[in-house]
């Protein structure tokens, strides 16, 4: 279902441009799981970065309320995305992914949290989840469409990868987590930064 749903996916929004991505190279080609997080700032970039990152398989973390419709929630899981209590994050927030990525799968998140264009903190969501993996960060980048009028627009899509985030080993628990909090912040905005002077 998720690599049929891609695939169309890629179909569908390629009739409103071509996307273009940067780094994919970057991306770990090994069974070990590691997490992506990405900008986000519409429902738009959330396609083109499942599919940017094909034959790669992403399960994203999405909103409790998105599974509270039978249907939908049937559309979620079949598309491998999982739910999170965002008001009221516990233990079971990291549980699943951490174990998505022992058994070597790529978890998704969306550090910002909201789907919004303003420069805001970055949650620590994604940090805690790599650290308590012991997995790497791959930060990324979007700039392009953001919803069904800049498609009909054709606003270039582009995705760029960074290389993969890990934290120094003499570091403290506490340590690493600052690290890496404060790289992925720097990282993922100087992404978008290219990005944004490369579709001037």
């Amino acid at each position: 279902m998720y690599t049929f749903g891609a695939y169309l996916c890629k179909v569908i929004l390629t009739l409103f441009g071509r996307i273009k991505v940067y780094g994919k190279e970057n991306l770990p080609n090994d069974s070990k799981g590691y997490v992506i997080a990405c900008t986000h700032t519409g429902w738009v970039d959330i396609l083109w970065l499942g599919v940017a990152t094909m034959p790669t398989k992403i399960h994203y973390m999405a909103k409790k309320e998105l599974f509270t419709n039978k249907p939908l929630k049937w559309l979620m899981e079949k598309l491998h995305a999982f739910p999170v209590d965002r008001e009221n994050p516990g233990p079971s927030t990291i549980k699943v992914p951490r174990r998505l990525i022992k058994d070597g799968q790529v978890v998704g998140i969306f550090p910002s949290g909201t789907r919004t264009s303003e420069d805001v903190p970055l949650k620590r969501g994604a940090v805690t989840i790599a650290s308590h993996s012991k997995a790497p960060i791959v930060p990324a980048a979007y700039v392009g469409p953001n919803n069904f009028k800049d498609l009909l627009k054709r606003v270039q899509p582009l995705i760029i990868y960074g290389e993969p985030l890990v934290a120094p080993e003499h570091l403290s628990k506490r340590e690493a987590m600052e690290y890496l909090v404060e790289k992925l912040d720097e990282e993922m905005h100087r992404l978008q930064a290219i990005l944004v002077e490369r579709n001037q």
